[in-house]
């Protein structure tokens, strides 16, 4: 548990430390720990540890993961990969939140799909901010039409926008991108009421994504360790 436990307390610090150089709180900040591909036993120390909020990238492993600890109610599961319309429904009855959304039809799905029993899972519109053609996501001039088909959707509520930027090691340059995704979501916020999430900023960007407003950090590899991708 000490590794899980003391990389926890580091990442933390680094939220800590990051938010206090641009006056911002860090109770602003939501950790999400990205624990995809690491076992249910890692999870378990990360919530010994007060970790409450997960994300997952494969439909099927979070939802194995979702039912083991299906007894915790605490926990906030995110689900944080491309998803395919015919996943849709696993994502709609197990997850509580959809980052990835970027088709009109998907947003549809998870809403038609969602249990009456639970409440409106919450969506946030994914921007290929970096125009990359092997990443999913919308361009920020589609966003406006995009948020509002979505927001009339009955059972998924609009939070906020998501953003997986090029690789960039100049923090002036993370900058400059990350920038583009804190405006295109105060303009967002400012038509929608219910618009309160900003997600962007990985282990290599995160300080440059808290100094641009970031509001949820998905952190992985500094939680876990590296990933084994051989058994996927």
């Amino acid at each position: 548990m000490n590794t899980i436990k003391q990389n926890l307390v580091n990442v933390r610090s680094h939220i800590d430390t990051a938010a206090q150089k641009c006056g911002r709180s860090s109770e602003e900040i939501t950790l999400l720990a990205v624990s995809k591909t690491k076992p249910a036993s890692d999870i378990e120390k990360a919530i010994a540890c007060g970790q409450t909020e997960f994300g997952e990238n494969y439909v099927q492993e979070g939802v194995d993961k979702i039912h083991y600890f299906a007894d915790n109610h605490t926990l906030v599961w995110h689900f944080i990969g491309p998803l395919q319309s015919n996943k849709t429904r696993l994502v709609a009855e197990n997850f509580d939140w959809c980052h990835t959304i970027d088709r009109l039809k998907i947003a549809q799905r998870l809403s038609d799909q969602r249990p009456d029993s639970l409440p409106p899972l919450n969506v946030l519109i994914q921007i290929n901010i970096s125009d990359e053609n092997s990443k999913s996501g919308i361009n920020l001039t589609e966003l406006d039409g995009l948020a509002a088909q979505i927001s009339i959707l009955s059972s998924i509520k609009l939070r906020g926008l998501m953003a997986i930027p090029a690789p960039e090691s100049n923090y002036e340059k993370q900058v400059e991108v990350l920038e583009k995704m804190h405006l295109a979501f105060k303009q967002l916020q400012s038509q929608y009421p219910n618009i309160d999430t900003l997600s962007m900023g990985m282990t290599s960007d995160m300080e440059a994504a808290i100094a641009c407003g970031s509001t949820l950090v998905r952190i992985g590899t500094a939680i876990f360790g590296a990933r084994d991708y051989a058994t996927k």
